[in-house]
């Protein structure tokens, strides 16, 4: 079995598609009676075996759902996507506050993760904003929440599996707007970059860094809500959209590579969390020993900087033909944590660098 990453594969003793949170909690006594991990899995989307196991792996899929729709609430199964998510909350005119770029990820997934989205900087994490939680932990069906339970409650968000296994959440609505204004910020440098992000007003704000001419360029995306923003100092390039576009803006592009054969790649992730005073320096200082061919044909680096004061540093490679082997690429994973880890940062464990 595989996940994204495309790296470890693991062969599972047994693979479990439970129907319920008592399926789940009868499934992990069955594998701590035999002596077996089980590992939760959604859509598979970790980069370097999180969601594999060669114990019980549990297809959490089937738990898929959204049972309802409050004022400012929904509930939904730990195996819905996040697009499962805004097609029951959208009609209604409500989304979650933070989304993930990628709405093909599981709400038990990124809540086990973190889930960190371009709306963080206001908002905080996708954990930030869960109301309660169900969670299987040793054998047991529990709810949790900032009053009962705490404990498990914030031991299980960002969690990553190793205190129970999510099997469903009680997520915080916000108003969606119609429309959005995405404005584009070209930027000089990492610096500038993270100077744009920090100023800007907006509701979504993010950085990226692309290859040109042999070298990188900088541009910020600063999203506001609504179609009556004035779009920040410093934009070139202004689109209107709806919410929804907008927050599948990804379906296109996930088409194309689908197509051309590079989802399907092995994708040698590195993210690191920074402290925002060193942040510069890490991102240009790793920027300058990159090539477009360490990076891969699909390959994206982003930076987001956080309300935590710190900023997220992001190189998501993909192991083209012709480019850097995978070898190569965790290699240079490795050179990333260990400047990080120099200037007082620490990985983020969904990556591929261990």
């Amino acid at each position: 079995m595989r996940d994204f990453g495309g790296i470890v594969e693991r062969s599972p003793a047994r693979v479990v598609r439970p129907a319920s949170p008592e399926e789940v909690a009868a499934a992990v006594r069955d594998a701590a009676a035999q002596g077996l991990e089980a590992v939760p899995r959604g859509t598979g989307h970790s980069t370097f075996g999180q969601s594999l196991t060669t114990g019980v792996s549990l297809d959490l899929r089937g738990l898929a759902g959204v049972r309802e729709v409050g004022e400012r609430h929904a509930s939904a199964g730990a195996g819905t996507t996040w697009r499962e998510v805004l097609a029951a909350t959208l009609p209604l005119g409500l989304a979650p506050p933070v989304l993930t770029d990628h709405l093909d990820m599981t709400v038990g997934g990124t809540i086990s993760a973190g889930g960190i989205g371009g709306t963080s900087h206001v908002h905080g994490t996708q954990a930030d904003n869960v109301l309660a939680l169900e969670v299987v932990t040793g054998g047991r069906v529990l709810t949790c929440s900032p009053t009962e339970r705490p404990d498990l409650f914030d031991a299980v968000r960002g969690g990553l599996g190793r205190h129970g296994v999510i099997t469903r959440a009680t997520l915080s609505l916000v108003q969606a707007p119609e429309r959005v204004l995405s404005c584009t910020i070209p930027c000089r440098d990492a610096t500038d970059l993270l100077r744009v992000q920090r100023e800007t007003t907006a509701d979504y704000i993010s950085g990226r860094t692309k290859p040109s001419d042999g070298g990188w360029r900088f541009e910020a995306k600063a999203v506001l809500y609504g179609d009556d923003g004035e779009p920040p100092p410093g934009t070139t390039e202004t689109e209107s959209l709806t919410y929804l576009d907008f927050a599948d803006r990804m379906r296109p592009d996930v088409a194309e590579l689908v197509a051309l054969g590079e989802w399907a790649r092995p994708h040698p992730w590195a993210m690191v969390f920074l402290p925002a005073p060193h942040a510069a320096a890490v991102i240009e200082s790793t920027l300058a020993e990159m090539t477009a061919a360490d990076l891969g044909l699909s390959g994206v680096i982003l930076v987001k900087a956080l309300r935590s004061g710190t900023v997220l540093f992001s190189v998501l490679r993909t192991a083209s033909p012709g480019c850097a082997s995978v070898a190569e690429m965790l290699a240079a994973n490795h050179r990333l944590l260990a400047r990080a880890r120099a200037a007082g940062g620490t990985r983020y464990a969904v990556d591929s660098t261990e």
